[in-house]
């Protein structure tokens, strides 16, 4: 079922969507289930489980770390992830370009946005965003690349509340996009939408997707 799981998500995305096949929680035998049906793109929560998947999978993988980062486990992923979502803190950026520096390269990032009305949701405020992306110590960091943002929209079923929130964001990558070009800094990437919500997400601009249950089905937290 993942083969036709995938393909058929892919059939409808548009070409300027990227898919993200959150594999947290799931075995090796899955993962590489998706990867024989063209899957190169896989989402952890977890940095131990996604450092012990990509020692026995194969090496084309792009990893992105997409849980809640603490700092001090970011050594353990810094010489092999492709890209850092869910940035909510300005030490974290410090900690990861300490790590990349160690390893001699560039690490992408992508910075999280609070955009749910909901209290548990993580990310930078609109206004924190504005002040860290036009900072010296932003600037002085050599090994990090910001590249765009990323956002949860909250946990509803009401599609003018999630449309009003995925656009919220929308408006700021768009803005930020046109004042913001740096050296570490160049924003492509609009990460929004995940298995419920995904399509609505694109329609309001996402250009990058999340997606684990509609892939590989629910998940086993036991």
């Amino acid at each position: 079922m993942i083969k036709e799981n995938l393909l058929r998500i892919k059939k409808k995305l548009p070409e300027n969507v990227t898919l993200v096949a959150v594999s947290k929680t799931k075995p090796i035998a899955d993962l590489q289930e998706a990867y024989d049906a063209g899957q190169r793109i896989f989402g952890e929560n977890k940095i131990q489980e996604m450092v012990d998947k990509h020692n026995v999978l194969p090496k084309d993988i792009q990893w992105h770390m997409i849980g809640h980062l603490q700092s001090n486990k970011v050594k353990y992923m810094a010489s092999f992830v492709n890209l850092i979502h869910g940035i909510d803190k300005f030490k974290t950026l410090k900690e990861i370009n300490k790590q990349a520096k160690k390893h001699d390269r560039i690490i992408d990032c992508l910075l999280q946005v609070k955009i749910a009305k909901e209290e548990t949701k993580f990310g930078f405020s609109t206004d924190e965003i504005k002040t860290l992306l036009n900072s010296k110590e932003l600037a002085d960091l050599e090994n990090i690349k910001i590249v765009g943002f990323m956002g949860m929209a909250s946990f509803t079923e009401d599609e003018q509340q999630l449309q009003e929130e995925f656009l919220s964001l929308k408006t700021i990558f768009e803005k930020q996009k046109q004042i913001t070009d740096t050296k570490n800094c160049k924003l492509q990437i609009l990460s929004m939408g995940m298995s419920g919500d995904y399509p609505l997400a694109i329609a309001n601009g996402s250009t990058m997707i999340r997606v684990g249950s509609s892939i590989f089905g629910n998940r086993n937290y036991n």
